[in-house]
């Protein structure tokens, strides 16, 4: 399922949202244009988050878990999850307020890095993406915009409105279905599921433990100052 946009208007411009897509942007065109393929992947060793190391504290700084969250592992990569943090960032920001959005990003993109690695602890593949701090993302707007309807487009060719909770919820069943089922294959091993479920489950219990704000409602204009006497009449 791809959303293409939810019905959802913000009280105020997102800079937060549009700030993180635009680092993300930036550090990619620096990786794969300014950089070689060579000195790219030795960038990604260094400041991608490889488990094994990260939590026997050899090799690489224990910053990775933030760097790590600014890169990724090419276009469609890199696409997929700007489109997700454009999606359902914005109205995140607008509930939490700049400052506590911006801690909750890094903090629930922390805890799918930490979820990753104890769930592969040996593993020596750097792990890159800004999903995980996405799929907090997701597990906040669920709990705040659970009844906002979201334009999805569902192969082949068909479109539904759904409601966000019903979509964030089939999207959370997947990742814990195909996170399992990645535990006895490798045919998924690039796709780090349990980020995804990690991050999540830290979104939610961000806001259910540290106070879920009101979220705000749908804006509504009526066009230039008129008395209230003119309003009674339309």
């Amino acid at each position: 399922m791809i959303p293409l946009r939810d019905i959802n208007p913000t009280r105020r411009v997102p800079y937060v949202t549009y700030t993180f897509i635009a680092v993300n942007i930036a550090v990619f065109v620096y990786q794969y244009i300014v950089l070689t393929p060579t000195m790219n992947e030795a960038l990604v060793f260094r400041h991608g988050v490889v488990p094994h190391f990260l939590l026997s504290g050899y090799g690489p700084s224990l910053s990775t878990p933030v760097t790590s969250m600014f890169m990724h592992g090419g276009l469609g990569h890199l696409m997929s999850n700007m489109w997700f943090l454009h999606v359902f960032g914005d109205n995140v920001e607008d509930a939490l307020g700049r400052g506590r959005y911006t801690f909750f990003y890094l903090f629930t993109g922390v805890v799918a890095v930490l979820a990753h690695a104890f769930i592969q602890p040996d593993s020596e593949m750097p792990l890159v993406g800004a999903s995980g701090a996405i799929s907090g993302v997701l597990g906040g707007y669920v709990l705040l915009y659970p009844r906002a309807r979201v334009v999805t487009f569902v192969p082949i060719f068909f479109f539904f409105e759904l409601p966000a909770v019903f979509f964030i919820l089939v999207w959370f069943g997947m990742q814990v279905l195909s996170g399992y089922g990645s535990l006895s294959s490798t045919a998924t091993a690039g796709i780090a599921f349990f980020a995804h479920i990690g991050g999540f489950i830290a979104g939610v219990a961000f806001l259910l433990l540290g106070g879920r704000p009101k979220p705000r409602g749908p804006v509504t204009y009526l066009g230039p100052r008129v008395s209230t006497r003119e309003l009674r009449r339309r």
